[in-house]
Order: structure tokens, then sequence, then C-alpha cells
């Protein structure tokens, strides 16, 4: 893509990748892969660092119980928007996410103080 010039200034510093897609489009699925690469794999992010939303366009069929990712995208965790449904739930997955994010940040800044100090 013509942006991917800039990657590198999007990816600095970073300490977590959300990733949203239309599960409904193919190529989709495909370009997921290659955003998990560039992103996580190659910064290097855990994978608890990073969150996968299939979201589900009003009146899309919207088949959310059988959507299954190849490895390594099973290994992240999931979740289904349908901002028609239940906009709750997913508030509250963000809210999951943000804060074991926070908590990760913390845990590393106390590890590195710590190895300073020692």
């Amino acid at each position: 893509s013509r942006f991917e010039t800039c990657w590198p200034a999007l990816m600095k510093d970073s300490h977590g990748v959300i990733i949203i897609f239309n599960p409904e489009l193919p190529s989709h699925l495909k370009e997921i892969e290659m955003w998990y690469s560039c992103f996580v794999q190659q910064q290097p992010l855990l994978d608890s660092q990073c969150l996968l939303v299939a979201h589900h366009k009003p009146g899309s069929a919207g088949d959310t119980e059988n959507l299954s990712l190849a490895y390594p995208l099973n290994k992240i965790k999931l979740i289904h928007s349908n901002l028609e449904d239940d906009p709750e739930d997913v508030r509250m997955e963000f809210m999951k996410y943000f804060k074991s994010i926070i908590t990760f940040i913390d845990e590393s800044r106390e590890r590195e103080e710590m190895s300073i100090i020692s």
C-alpha cells in the first residue's frame, strides 16, 4: 500500500495492535495475516498485545460461530462486533483489552526500573 513508508513511524513505541476486519470478505482474511506479520511479529509484540475484531455490518448474516482463523491468528483474542445487536459487549471487551495493555506497560516499566537498580 502507498502508506507502507509510514508504518515504521506508526509502529514506533506502540504497545498494542487492534486489527479490525470484515469477516465476509475473503480478501480481508488474507490481509489480516499481512497486518499481523508486519505490526505484531516484526515489532515484536506478544499475541496478548493484539486484538482481532471481526466487524459485521448492519444487516449482514453475521455468522459468528464458524469463523475459524488459521495459525498464527487463531492464538489471538478475537471478538465479534455488531453495533446493532450488542455494542455494550464490544465496549466491555475493549475495556478489558486496554486494561491488559496498561498492566503490561506498568509491569515492563517496573522490570526496567529494577534492572537499573540492580
